[in-house]
């Protein structure tokens, strides 16, 4: 695995890397792999890591009545972190789930805001991971309060058009705010009554 083409794809995303942040960047990483299924953070715990996916995906989740419900998916060459814990001193809501094996850096917030106070780009970075976070998770709000399911599906197709090999159906559904049997109902038209 090569660290620096990992953060070059990444900086692309977001904001380039000077060579000497990148270089302290790739030393504080911790490289770790996860299994599918691995949940590394669980509701109620606090939790201080960012993890930058290599290779693999995951999702945040709730559990709501005994039920699942996804919040959140990343892929290659994006963060999942446990936001409300991460930036605040407050427990996460979340569960934090590797949904495909992965190979992943890992980062501390201790190491984040430090990289942050030393280099001017990667706190540009860091604000450019975290805007689009947020208008993602204003898309999501706004795409499930006012569009119909089979918009909300196909507008996710358009971001993630391979999420359907990747992610099972009912975190999809869960995460659309759907039923299974309504998300089978929209991928086969053939099905509707």
């Amino acid at each position: 695995m090569d660290l620096e083409e990992v953060l070059n794809a990444v900086g692309e995303n977001y904001s380039p890397l000077s060579y000497e942040c990148r270089q302290e960047f790739i030393g504080n990483a911790k490289v770790s792999n996860y299994k599918r299924g691995e949940v590394v953070v669980r509701e109620g715990q606090f939790s201080k890591k960012a993890y930058l996916i290599v290779q693999g995906c995951s999702r945040a989740y709730y559990l709501k009545d005994g039920k699942e419900i996804s919040d959140w998916f990343s892929f290659e060459n994006q963060f999942m972190a446990p936001i409300v814990s991460f930036f605040s001193q407050n427990p996460s809501p979340h569960y934090v789930e590797f949904v495909e094996d992965a190979i992943v850096l890992e980062y501390s917030k201790e190491i984040i805001d430090e990289l942050s106070d030393k280099y001017h780009d990667f706190e540009r970075f860091i604000s450019k991971v975290v805007t689009e976070t947020m208008l993602g998770l204003c898309a999501r709000l706004y795409t499930i309060q006012f569009n119909k399911a089979d918009d909300r599906y196909r507008q996710l197709l358009s971001i993630y058009p391979d999420i359907t090999n990747r992610i099972p159906l009912t975190h999809i559904a869960s995460y659309l705010g759907i039923t299974l049997e309504t998300l089978s109902r929209i991928r086969n038209p053939k099905n509707r009554i």
